[in-house]
């Protein structure tokens, strides 16, 4: 089969594009047949092994070389074969699953808990696009955020892959919805559902007086205190990410968030789907929401699978409104 495979660190072109050995699945495995990805900072941060402390994790990217030949973290497809352990799946079926590696390829082995059956109403790009980003929303609003219905939310980074959903996920669970976004984003946040959306490049939401019951930080555009300012005495900030960086950030600007959160009566909390282990039964209610018409996927460019360094280095410029897929 043809996969593009990460040998080195380096920019999109370190990206190969070669034949491989299709894979076998394991007993508790599915074979996908990968018919679109998705491309997103977490594809590239560990393209590049950036931030560099990262490497030093037990669970980063590798040290001098990354662990991890074939990445892409979202895929859409038809199942091919299953591991003698899998049940809930067969041959021939429409599926998508965030398998966190293995997506730019034209096969894949995913482990069962990681799939569902593909939105009925979706193309295999719209379900490519669905999976780590919208579970990344879904994790902040619902588990660390503990999104409730009346409550004030402030999307920070509204026009990204996470943002999007986020905002329309935050309206579907009942919120009144605030979304930060540049100039030209303003009227897709807008349509997306938020009760209100402020132009980043004309005013700083942590000094007009606002204050919510819960941040979603995406872009990480301000340090601690400036979202305390913005939080209600209990409120809470969910972190997902923050500025890239070589050496630290955005690990700096996540762990600077938690370690001052401890003296405040405010909530700082880190969104780590990666970490999930419960991916199946959130994707099910992603799907949920998708077939009744609550979540749409926003995307930004297609590109042929032959192209996925380009679409690596669009990605990489972080003006994307929405998701950047690939077919393959």
């Amino acid at each position: 089969m043809k996969a593009f495979v990460l040998r080195s660190y380096g920019p999109p072109d370190a990206l190969e594009l070669t034949e491989i050995e299709t894979p076998v699945p394991a007993d508790d495995e599915v074979l996908v047949r990968v018919r679109a990805t998705s491309v997103q900072p977490y594809d590239w941060h560990l393209m590049r092994g950036e931030p560099y402390i990262a490497r030093l994790m037990g669970k980063g990217p590798g040290l001098r070389r990354p662990k991890i030949a074939v990445l892409g973290a979202d895929v859409a497809g038809r199942v091919e074969a299953v591991g003698r352990d899998v049940t809930g799946f067969r041959p021939g079926d429409e599926v998508f699953g965030m398998p966190k590696r293995g997506g730019f390829a034209e096969y894949a082995c995913v482990r069962a808990e990681e799939l569902a059956p593909k939105p009925e109403n979706l193309s295999y790009e719209q379900a490519a696009a669905v999976p780590l980003a919208a579970l990344t929303a879904l994790l902040g609003l619902r588990d660390a955020g503990r999104v409730r219905p009346g409550q004030r939310v402030l999307v920070n980074g509204a026009s990204g892959g996470v943002g999007t959903f986020a905002v329309q996920l935050a309206k579907a669970f009942g919120a009144e919805v605030t979304g930060v976004c540049g100039t030209r984003n303003v009227e897709l946040v807008r349509s997306l559902g938020a009760d209100e959306v402020v132009d980043r490049t004309a005013e700083d939401f942590t000094r007009n007086g606002r204050r919510y019951d819960l941040v979603l930080d995406i872009a990480g555009s301000h340090a601690g205190p400036a979202y305390r300012r913005v939080l209600t005495r209990t409120g809470t900030c969910a972190v997902v990410g923050g500025p890239a960086g070589r050496w630290v950030q955005p690990v700096g600007h996540v762990l600077w968030a938690l370690a001052t959160s401890a003296f405040v009566p405010q909530r700082t909390v880190l969104v780590d789907v990666v970490g999930c282990t419960d991916n199946r039964r959130n994707l099910l209610t992603l799907t949920e929401l998708i077939e009744d018409g609550r979540l749409t996927p926003v995307i930004d460019r297609r590109y042929p699978f032959e192209d996925i360094p380009a679409a690596l280095a669009y990605q990489e410029e972080g003006h994307a409104s929405g998701k950047v897929v690939v077919t393959v």
